[in-house]
C-alpha cells in the first residue's frame, strides 16, 4: 500500500492510493497513518480500496507519518559522498538526530533560517519503524520495518559544522524534513538497495544516484541502531545522501529565497518544495 496523510496542517487524514493513483479517504478506517496502526497492520487485510471514499481535488498532502518520536539521521553513508565532503567512509554509521519539529509535508515550503548562508539539500531515503526494535540482529531487522519514503534532509551546513558541537542544531531547522508523499509499504518494495534517486534545483539536476551505494544498509541500520536505543513505530531512519550537495560544488551551491527543489526516489513519489525566507 502507499499509505498517506492529506489535508491542512494539524489537520491531516488518512488516505491510501488506490490502483489508478487517486487519493481514497481511510478516515472510517484508521485514526490517521501513525506508530499504532502501522505496528499492526490487521485492519488493513480483506481491505476493499476501491470502495474506500474517493478525495476529489488536489489536496496538500501533510507528512506521511504522524507522531514520530525519534527523527534518526545517518551521515556520510555513502562513498561518493563521503568523497565530495573531503571526509573518510566512517567505520561505523555516523548518527546524529533531527528534532521532530522539522518535519513538514513533502510539498510545504523549505524555510531558510535566520542568519543562514548555507542551506542545503540532501535527498535519502526514509524508513519507517513499524514494530518494536530492540537488540534485533539483521536477519530480524527488515520484520521491524513498516516501510519506505521520501526525505529531503535539508541542512544548514555552517550551523552543521562551524558552530561547534554536534551537527544537530544545522538539521533541525523547522521545515528541515519534508517527509512523504507516501509511506510505501515494505511489500511493494522488492530491494530497498537499489533504488533509483535524485534532486533538482530550479530544473538542474544535483544530484543522481541510488541506494546500490549505500555504506550500511537498511538491515544493518536498523539492528545497529537497536543495540543503543529502542525504535519505535513511526520513528524514522533518514539513510544518508548520495553525491550532490550544494556543500560538495566547487564553489559551494547553496538554496537562496525563490528557489524550487525537486526530488524523488523511484517507487516512492516525488516531493516539490518552494525555498522562502524566514520572516
Amino acid at each position: 500500500m502507499k499509505l498517506l496523510r492529506y489535508g491542512p496542517e494539524g489537520a491531516e487524514k488518512p488516505g491510501v492510493l488506490d490502483s489508478a493513483g487517486r487519493i481514497r479517504d481511510l478516515s472510517a478506517v484508521i485514526a490517521d497513518v501513525a506508530g499504532p496502526t502501522i505496528a499492526d497492520f490487521a485492519w488493513a487485510r480483506g481491505l476493499d480500496i476501491e470502495s474506500l471514499p474517493l478525495v476529489e481535488g488536489t489536496p496538500r498532502f501533510g507528512a506521511c507519518v504522524a507522531g514520530t518520536g525519534k527523527f534518526i539521521c545517518i551521515g556520510l553513508n555513502y562513498a561518493d559522498h563521503a568523497a565530495e565532503s573531503g571526509l573518510e567512509v566512517p567505520p561505523e554509521p555516523v548518527v546524529f538526530m533531527k528534532a521532530t519539529s522539522a518535519i513538514v509535508g513533502p510539498n510545504d515550503n523549505v524555510i531558510i533560517p535566520r542568519g543562514s548562508v548555507a542551506t542545503d539539500w540532501e535527498v535519502e531515503l526514509g524508513v519507517v519503524i513499524g514494530k518494536k526494535a530492540k537488540y534485533v540482529s539483521q536477519a530480524e531487522a527488515m520484520d521491524h520495518v513498516a516501510g519506505y519514503c521520501v526525505i529531503n534532509d535539508v541542512s544548514e551546513r555552517d550551523f552543521q559544522t562551524k558552530r561547534s558541537g554536534q551537527w544537530t542544531k544545522g538539521k533541525s531547522c523547522d521545515s528541515f524534513g519534508p517527509t512523504g508523499p507516501w509511506l510505501v509499504t515494505r511489500d511493494e518494495v522488492a530491494d530497498p538497495q537499489n533504488l533509483a534517486m535524485w534532486l533538482n534545483v530550479n530544473g538542474v539536476t544535483k544530484q543522481n544516484g541510488s541506494t546500490v551505494t549505500m555504506v550500511y544498509g537498511v538491515a544493518y541500520l536498523v539492528s545497529y541502531l537497536s543495540q543503543f536505543m529502542t525504535l519505535h513505530p513511526g520513528d524514522i531512519i533518514s539513510t544518508g545522501t548520495p553525491p550532490g550537495v550544494g556543500l560538495g560544488f566547487k564553489p559551494p551551491q547553496y538554496l537562496k529565497a525563490g528557489d524550487v527543489i525537486e526530488l524523488g526516489i523511484e517507487g516512492l513519489g516525488t516531493q516539490k518544495q518552494m525555498v522562502v525566507a524566514d520572516d
